[in-house]
């Protein structure tokens, strides 16, 4: 399952600047990658790993802005088309998972 952060934070004042970066690199640090510069994404290993990093968002987010998640089965993020410029993008496949014995 992936999960897609989308927000829209102000970034008027000297607060609303350091909260909107706040929230930016809690999600570069809970392991989401940047698609574009609003637009944050990453694999959750099953719906209950992805409501937990729901959950985790919901505590973080910053006081004002508009904040949505979306989450997509394999099979529909296997359906995005990415392009950068006029050139097709290959998109990153799901990551390796940890076997300990």
């Amino acid at each position: 399952m992936w999960l897609y952060v989308m927000f829209d934070l102000p970034v008027g004042t000297t607060a609303e600047r350091k909260a909107a970066t706040k929230f930016r690199k809690f999600l570069l640090d809970e392991g989401f990658e940047m698609a574009q510069f609003s637009v944050y994404l990453r694999f959750a290993a099953s719906k209950e790993a992805a409501e937990a990093y729901i959950r985790k968002v919901r505590l973080s987010l910053p006081p004002s802005g508009k904040v949505h998640i979306i989450t997509l089965t394999d099979k529909q993020y296997a359906n995005a088309r990415i392009f950068t410029g006029r050139k097709r993008e290959r998109r990153s496949g799901n990551p390796d998972q940890l076997a300990l014995f």
